[in-house]
Parts: C-alpha cells; sequence; structure tokens
C-alpha cells in the first residue's frame, strides 16, 4: 500500500510539475543530461544573498526524472547554499518514497546534481 501512494505521488508531480517554467533573467542556468535513457534537465535558478529565492525546471524524460525535479525544486527553495550542498542521495529517495534499480537512481539523481551544479556555479561567479 504504501508503495503505491508513493506511486501515485511520483505520478502527480510527473502530470503536473511544480516549478515547471524558466525564470526571466536567473542568475545562474545549469543543464544535464543523461544520454543512456534521454533524460534532460535545465534549472533556472535566482538567488538571494545565500538562499535560492526562486527555482524553475525545463526538460523531458521519464516520470522517475521529471517527478525528481518538481519535488527537489519544490524542496529547495528558499533554502541556503549549504543546506543545497548537503543533499544527498537517500535525501532524494526519501522524497521519492520508493526502492530504485541503479537505472532509475540515474533517472531520479539528475535533478539533484543539476541542482547542486547551478548553486556550485553560482559560488563560484561569486569567488571572482
Amino acid at each position: 500500500m504504501r508503495e503505491e501512494i508513493y506511486t501515485e505521488l511520483i505520478m502527480e508531480h510527473y502530470k503536473r510539475p511544480r516549478n515547471f517554467g524558466k525564470i526571466s533573467k536567473p542568475d545562474t542556468i545549469y543543464s544535464d543530461a543523461n544520454p543512456l535513457c534521454g533524460d534532460e534537465i535545465k534549472v533556472y535558478v535566482k538567488f538571494s544573498g545565500k538562499k535560492i529565492n526562486e527555482i524553475k525546471f525545463t526538460g523531458h524524460g521519464c516520470a522517475i526524472s521529471q517527478a525528481s525535479a518538481s519535488m527537489i525544486t519544490e524542496f529547495v527553495k528558499g533554502k541556503n547554499f549549504e543546506f543545497v550542498k548537503n543533499l544527498s542521495k537517500d535525501d532524494v529517495l526519501k522524497l521519492l518514497g520508493i526502492e530504485l534499480s541503479p537505472m532509475r537512481l540515474k533517472c531520479a539523481l539528475l535533478p539533484l546534481k543539476a541542482v547542486k551544479m547551478a548553486v556550485y556555479s553560482h559560488l563560484s561567479k561569486d569567488q571572482k
């Protein structure tokens, strides 16, 4: 029963993704893809100080990658850089609520990588 609830949640985020779209004049854009399965994610972020003020994504792919992007962008909005930098595979699995095969795990982690790289990219711009 529990897995069915999470499967419904994943399908809800896939069919009606939160934060889907582009941001006008983002501070950072980062895109990544998984060539093995065709998943693509592009993350747009605006920062306020050391926090994510606004975050959106575009892309396409399987239900896991797109639902993960929707859930992760919801989860990190308003959070500071340290919070995002410390997010892990286990955090993503907790959000999704199901066990994944190694191939599906790559799909689920693609958005996390894109969000983290957007933060790192912004931090490196600030260092210059």
